[in-house]
């Protein structure tokens, strides 16, 4: 097995600061250009029905002007389809949306949806685009992303991030154990993310046979405290650890 575990920067939230207050500052595209600089596998954005955050403007110059491969976040409609078509990014993410939500709060429901889902994997995959599938670390669920026809899985850490007592947090962890097992049965690539952070961040790390974590949200946020490429130099770090090895991204 390849113990490198590869990291994602999702850099959405540099967008939010920057729509708080209208203009250009900060800019997305710094921020992953700082992302690669420190040592990231590769960029992660969400352009949401809204646009809350990441515009249309900011994806055409992340595709235009990063070397690292993009991970697009979508939503399963018509819109999102379109555009990553025209796009064709190296990845796909297919996540949940709401539009009262104030971040993604839990996975897929590829169970009931899994002929729609399906269209767009098929689709997306035709276009060259990696897909994976925001999921719960539920085992019915990842059967179901597996009859899809989806490559890979990216399993939703949020419950575990959340939890507020030791014994939570180890069931937690022990679900997502099990689910990557069960996915990795079934052939599929897993990924993981959603809430990580420097205290978090290692149990999943060291879990056999995730590939890669995405994690934004609290890496933006610490920026504000020792900047972005510090705080993706900490979090690579602690992730190469996890995987006993001396981080080359250091």
């Amino acid at each position: 097995m390849n113990n490198l575990l590869r990291l994602g920067v999702n850099i959405d939230h540099v967008a939010t600061i920057r729509n708080a207050r209208g203009g250009i500052h900060p800019d997305p595209l710094e921020a992953a250009l700082k992302a690669e600089k420190a040592g990231a596998d590769g960029i992660v954005c969400h352009l949401r029905e809204d646009r809350r955050h990441i515009s249309d403007k900011d994806l055409n110059r992340l595709i235009k002007e990063i070397d690292l491969p993009l991970n697009l976040e979508m939503a399963t409609t018509n819109e999102m389809l379109n555009i990553a078509l025209r796009h064709k990014p190296p990845g796909v993410c297919l996540v949940p949306e709401k539009r009262q939500e104030l971040t993604t709060e839990g996975g897929l429901d590829v169970i009931s949806k899994v002929d729609e889902i399906s269209k767009f994997v098929h689709t997306l995959s035709q276009a060259n685009c990696f897909v994976s599938l925001f999921v719960d670390p539920n085992l019915r669920q990842i059967d179901a992303s597996y009859s899809s026809g989806a490559p890979a899985i990216e399993l939703h850490t949020g419950n575990y991030c959340d939890a507020t007592t030791k014994h939570e947090r180890d069931e937690n962890l022990q679900q997502i154990v099990a689910a990557t097992r069960h996915a990795i049965d079934l052939g599929l690539e897993v990924r993981a993310g959603h809430g990580l952070s420097f205290d978090t961040v290692e149990p999943i790390a060291a879990i056999e046979g995730i590939t890669e974590l995405n994690i934004g949200h609290f890496l933006i946020g610490e920026a504000i405290f020792s900047g972005l490429e510090i705080a993706i130099k900490r979090m690579r770090k602690l992730m190469d650890s996890a995987r006993g090895i001396v981080s080359s991204k250091s």
